[in-house]
């Protein structure tokens, strides 16, 4: 089946939720357990300083990914976070890779960032493998980061970063 990607609206809100309500899509992320759709409802509200992108199969939804931009630190305008989950029986299957490509089409291409960064769990290979397919490398290892089904658990901090922008010459 075809995967598509949009941008997330408040319409998502539940679909979202179930999402990150499974454990398994939440032990690869900051989410909490038992998501409220209204939490959903109130980010996906939010506009300013973020993207929310979706990607979905038919009228599904299967997955999602976020580009938080950083609007109130301008010496930070140059990068930007990323935060992405995918339905546990989407996961590798090129949703990852699709919502990744279009998010780095946006940062490079319509806002110009020079860095994009994010966390993942350092047992979680297969997110290792697909920000490495992408361009992304480890900086370090942040020990103890996040508590995750009651143990502390480390996560590799990762970024990506563009050369040089593009310039058409005149």
């Amino acid at each position: 089946m075809t995967v598509s990607i949009r941008r997330a609206s408040i319409d998502d809100a539940e679909a979202l939720a179930r999402i990150y309500d499974d454990a398994s899509v939440r032990a690869g992320t900051l989410q909490m357990p038992y998501p409220l759709v209204s939490t959903w409802r109130d980010r996906l509200a939010q506009t300013d300083g973020q993207i929310i992108l979706v990607a979905s199969s038919g009228e599904s939804v299967i997955g999602n990914i976020g580009l938080h931009l950083n609007l109130k630190t301008p010496r930070r305008a140059h990068a930007a976070s990323l935060g992405m989950g995918v339905q546990t029986a989407w996961q590798r299957k090129g949703v990852g890779s699709a919502l990744l490509a279009a998010v780095i089409d946006i940062a490079d291409n319509w806002y110009g960032l020079a860095r994009l960064e994010l966390s993942v769990y350092t047992d979680n290979e297969a997110g290792v493998a697909l920000y490495k397919k992408f361009g992304f490398e480890i900086e370090g290892t942040l020990r103890a980061y996040a508590l995750r089904e009651g143990v502390l658990v480390d996560t590799y901090s990762m970024a990506r970063l563009r050369a040089r922008p593009n310039i058409t010459p005149r």
